[in-house]
């Protein structure tokens, strides 16, 4: 049978348009007019009076936040533990320590009670507040963030928003992406809309966007010549990849509803098969854009674990991925504060991600789940 891919990206027909104009135009280089238009375009889409400063990859859209956010040497960040390493790494280029945060059992992301006692518990420790707090929308699914933004402006924390995995997904009807002071996407060639890689920044104004650009251009002073006061980053995104955004933008929507249908037929095929959960929302206040659709198996109920279920999956051609190792577990981060309730680490021994993309339909998702189920010993 055919192999069915975890999220293969998807074209719309009109990246090769865009990209050809910037080879007719010899305007390949980095910023230019697609680079414009394609800030435009999530400009509209977000819907919020912010600017957006498109970028070479999620990660450095992270990295550009925390350093116009003052981030250095000897200070902290709290991070999610229950994420991809990428929202950590950048603290470290910095200098600064991540402090890692475990996660609630609804939504999967960062623990309200735990990130207030981290908080307290730096200040006490070092005599210093953290610097900024990285909170995640793991595999799209929307943070408590109401919550979480509530404490942060009680100690005067900025948020940065890691809306890697969340672009389309929705809270109380506002795009995740642009609750925080800054606010983060990723076009990596798996999420779900692709610039083959690159990322975007949501700045809170023009003057923060402005600053941004400044250090993603190796920081180079408004001079007749080359003149740098600070380190910079080679941070910028190129024409040619701006036009397969462009693109991109055309079927954004239709993503985000095919990955929120599949996510929902996971959850019809397995909803009653017990000792298998699909992760859904757990409020109306939540609108997940599913960019993965997840499950969780007791070992003891169902009859077989996680690592059992993948393998097999692997042997039919049908890729899947266990949830994110929590990043306090990691061995480079050995070191780091944290604190921890085991959710992350029960979720990490129990999940496993499901195929979710474009190119994944009704038939593919009934073969899926038809091999998870004979798996079971039960």
């Amino acid at each position: 049978m055919e192999k069915i891919y975890l999220c293969l990206a998807h074209m719309s027909g009109l990246e090769s348009v865009y990209i050809q104009e910037a080879i007719d135009r010899n305007w390949v280089t980095p910023l230019g007019f697609n680079v414009d238009a394609f800030e435009e375009d999530i400009k509209r889409f977000v819907d919020v009076k912010k600017e957006v400063a498109v970028v070479s990859s999620g990660t450095a859209a992270i990295h550009l936040a925390l350093t116009c956010l003052g981030v250095g040497r000897g200070d902290e960040v709290i991070c999610q533990s229950f994420t991809f390493i990428a929202s950590a790494n950048p603290a470290v280029y910095l200098g600064a320590t991540p402090v890692f945060v475990d996660s609630e059992p609804e939504t999967w992301n960062m623990s309200l009670s735990l990130l207030e006692t981290a908080i307290q518990d730096r200040i006490r420790q070092t005599g210093r507040k953290p610097k900024a707090i990285i909170m995640v929308h793991l595999f799209g699914m929307p943070a408590k963030i109401d919550e979480i933004m509530e404490v942060a402006r009680r100690y005067d924390i900025p948020v940065v928003e890691d809306a890697a995995e969340a672009m389309g997904s929705m809270y109380k009807n506002r795009h995740c992406g642009t609750f925080g002071h800054y606010g983060i996407f990723s076009f990596n060639g798996n999420k779900m809309i692709t610039t083959s890689g690159g990322g975007a920044l949501i700045c809170p104004d023009m003057a923060a966007k402005e600053k941004a650009l400044f250090y993603a251009t190796q920081a180079r002073e408004p001079k007749p010549y080359y003149q740098h006061e600070v380190s910079g980053y080679n941070y910028r995104m190129s024409n040619i990849c701006a036009g397969i955004g462009r693109g991109q933008m055309m079927v954004l929507e239709d993503h985000v509803e095919h990955h929120r249908k599949v996510c929902r037929w996971y959850a019809e095929l397995l909803g009653d098969i017990k000792g298998v959960s699909v992760h859904v929302n757990p409020t109306a206040d939540s609108d997940s854009n599913f960019w993965l659709s997840s499950i969780l198996i007791d070992e003891d109920v169902f009859g077989a674990d996680i690592e059992k279920v993948r393998l097999h999956l692997e042997s039919q051609d049908i890729e899947s991925r266990r949830l994110w190792k929590p990043l306090h577990l990691q061995p480079v981060f050995k070191d780091a504060p944290r604190y921890v309730n085991g959710i992350s680490g029960m979720l990490f021994s129990k999940g496993l991600c499901l195929p979710s993309g474009p190119y994944v339909g009704r038939e593919q998702v009934e073969r899926i789940v038809k091999e998870i189920l004979s798996c079971s010993e039960n």
